[in-house]
């Protein structure tokens, strides 16, 4: 008996027979046999635990809680990247709709950057939709909008119940014919690029408004733009800006030529500062750029710095007696003005000794110092900024929304002064940066976030 229950015991596992309630408890239950022996049934359960299979559970959990969280995480961009399209989209709406309203807002090349713009805006609208396997209306509304402004662009080119084009060009003709007239009229100098051999500033002509910032961004009211003022052999036509929304100067973007500024086409954009290497950011908006050198007024310690950008290298020196208290009219942190004319390198400042006028000092370029100064009977506050041209002093004024005022001069040369009324046009109100080019015989204005320029005309 004992032989066969050892073989029962072997040939019969116990899951083939056990039922689902005896699984998790042994038993013993005897019987009597056919034939009369003794039968004995052993129940076993199984209770070995399936650590493998739970450990499998845990991984699969943890990887699919990792792809959820990047979809939240993938989601959570996209919505910020869709908010930022739709804040774009109004923006641009808003230009389409000022190049609808009458034939004085049409400007050309406007329309080739809006149709960049929207091709741009249709292409991010179709990564959003394909990275959110989406089908929701609000894409197709998206789509249905911008295909829309695309043809009031196309319609509003073609557009010729005016004749739009022909009249600018023939506007632009009359303009140039009126200003001969006038330079007929009155005696002016036709210098030369470089050239000193004039009596100063007679008049400044219309404002020409080149572009809203390269940034395409109208709250970006701080900032400058222009030419190189000496520009290296092969980079004559060398454009710059920069603009932000206050004070701040964190880099400066280059342009190849004029064009390129207009489409945004940037050269190259040096950062002044890069995280554990160097902090070489400014303040204020009256810098120049020079030989390819950036100079402009020190952030971090109050001085005035250059910024080489072929070499990407930075130099600091303190002005003496320079004052930091002392800003121009318009904006804050303008303590030091930098200027470039036929004669070199200039600041304009003011010192607790001046009780506030302005200073003006001339910059050894190779030594990167003040080596002359010259002082002024104007309080810099009063002055809303200034120029130098030939080594002689400009300094301007508000006269009203519409009207900014030339009153003030400082001849180096002979160490006068004398005040002077010489009015011009503003397209807006508030501008930070005017400076005088020499390579182009022009004044670069950063109004209100647009490119502005003037035509400057010189006394024979």
């Amino acid at each position: 008996m004992d032989l066969l229950l050892l073989v029962l015991l072997l040939v019969a596992p116990a899951h083939t027979w056990l039922s689902l309630e005896d699984w998790g408890s042994g038993r013993v239950d005897g019987s009597v046999g056919e034939f009369g022996q003794c039968v004995c049934n052993v129940f076993l359960p199984d209770t070995s635990f399936p650590a493998d299979r739970v450990e499998q559970i845990q991984t699969s959990s943890n990887q699919l809680s990792l792809k959820i969280k990047l979809h939240i995480s993938k989601v959570s961009s996209l919505k910020v990247q869709l908010v930022t399209l739709l804040g774009q989209l109004s923006n641009l709406t808003a230009r389409v709709e000022n190049l609808e309203s009458g034939p004085d807002k049409y400007i050309k090349l406007e329309f080739e950057l809006l149709r960049i713009e929207l091709r741009e805006f249709e292409a991010l609208v179709m990564q959003l939709k394909t990275s959110l396997n989406s089908s929701s209306p609000a894409f197709e509304s998206l789509f249905i909008e911008i295909r829309n402004m695309s043809l009031v662009v196309d319609q509003l080119e073609s557009y010729d119940r005016s004749n739009l084009e022909v009249i600018r060009i023939e506007f632009a003709k009359l303009q140039r014919k009126l200003e001969k007239c006038q330079d007929d009229k009155e005696d002016y100098s036709n210098a030369q690029i470089g050239s000193c051999k004039h009596g100063g500033i007679l008049r400044i002509g219309k404002p020409v408004i080149s572009q809203l910032n390269a940034d395409l961004n109208g709250g970006f009211r701080y900032g400058g733009w222009g030419k190189d003022s000496k520009p290296l052999p092969g980079s004559e036509n060398m454009h710059w800006y920069y603009g932000y929304t206050d004070t701040l100067v964190t880099k400066i973007t280059q342009y190849s030529d004029y064009y390129k500024l207009i489409m945004r086409q940037a050269f190259k954009t040096h950062e002044l500062y890069v995280r554990y290497q160097y902090d070489w950011q400014g303040t204020g908006n009256n810098y120049v750029v020079r030989e390819n050198t950036l100079y402009y007024q020190f952030r971090s310690t109050f001085g005035m710095a250059k910024f080489n950008m072929t070499s990407v290298t930075a130099q600091f020196k303190v002005i003496p007696k320079a004052s930091a208290r002392f800003s121009y009219h318009y904006s804050a942190n303008q303590n030091l003005d930098f200027a470039a004319d036929e004669s070199g390198l200039w600041v304009m400042y003011a010192t607790e000794e001046s009780n506030g006028n302005l200073v003006l000092g001339k910059i050894n370029e190779e030594t990167f110092e003040v080596e002359q100064v010259w002082q002024t009977s104007e309080y810099k506050e009063s002055i809303t900024n200034a120029f130098m041209i030939c080594g002689v002093l400009y300094a301007t004024r508000s006269v009203d929304t519409q009207t900014e005022e030339i009153f003030y001069t400082y001849d180096t040369n002979k160490n006068e002064e004398s005040h002077v009324s010489i009015r011009f046009e503003k397209f807006q109100e508030f501008y930070v940066y005017l400076d005088y080019n020499p390579a182009d015989q022009k004044l670069y204005m950063y109004n209100n976030g647009y490119y502005v320029y003037y035509n400057v005309k010189f006394k024979a």
